[in-house]
């Protein structure tokens, strides 16, 4: 059933990308989407280079809606803006940032989770935050992150991965891992209840 559904969710998306490529988008080779962003009402203003990343509810804006609020008066009646969106090759957008009309992101960099993009971002960079502002270069990030990894078995990753990374003890938590070796797996040690 799961493959049923796998298989349902993967038509889907190569159906939305043919429906946003028939309508302007430009794409390059090697993108991958974790679920399909929002490409607004004008995707023909949005370019992707090869090898390009988008997580989960990215949202592309490329024009201003809130020209709304004035375009009633005669002086603004036909103010109109909008901007495209370029992002280069080998670049990253995490989840749910929102990039906003006129940017440039790239090559080679990474957009963090959350991230409002009102700016270029330059080559190299991580950038994070609202607005979004270059936080670290790719090389320190590529370094923080191997820092950060710990020594692990890639057989066992990649055979069960939810029962590895279940067990794993990871950044940021002070829980002790979880699995089949915690004595009653009902609780969670380090988290007190009730009796």
């Amino acid at each position: 059933m799961m493959g049923i559904i796998r298989e349902l969710k993967n038509l889907y998306k190569k159906i939305r990308i043919w429906q946003v490529r028939r309508a302007g988008l430009v794409l390059g080779e090697g993108c991958r989407f974790a679920r399909f962003p929002s490409f607004g009402t004008e995707p023909y203003l949005i370019t992707l280079g090869n090898h390009v990343a988008i997580a989960s509810d990215v949202v592309f804006i490329t024009h201003d809606g809130g020209t709304f609020a004035f375009r009633h008066q005669e002086r603004y009646r036909k103010v109109i803006k909008y901007g495209r969106i370029n992002i280069l090759d080998n670049c990253v957008i995490g989840e749910r940032a929102i990039l906003l009309p006129g940017v440039t992101i790239g090559p080679n960099s990474v957009v963090a989770a959350g991230a409002v993009v009102s700016r270029n971002v330059p080559p190299n960079v991580l950038a994070a935050g609202n607005p979004a502002k270059p936080v670290m270069t790719m090389l320190q990030y590529a370094e923080w992150s191997l820092a950060s990894t710990p020594d692990y078995d890639e057989a066992a990753y990649h055979r069960d991965k939810k029962t590895f990374l279940m067990n794993m003890r990871m950044r940021g938590s002070s829980m002790k891992p979880r699995g089949p070796q915690a004595a009653d797996p009902g609780r969670v040690e380090g988290v007190d209840s009730e009796p």
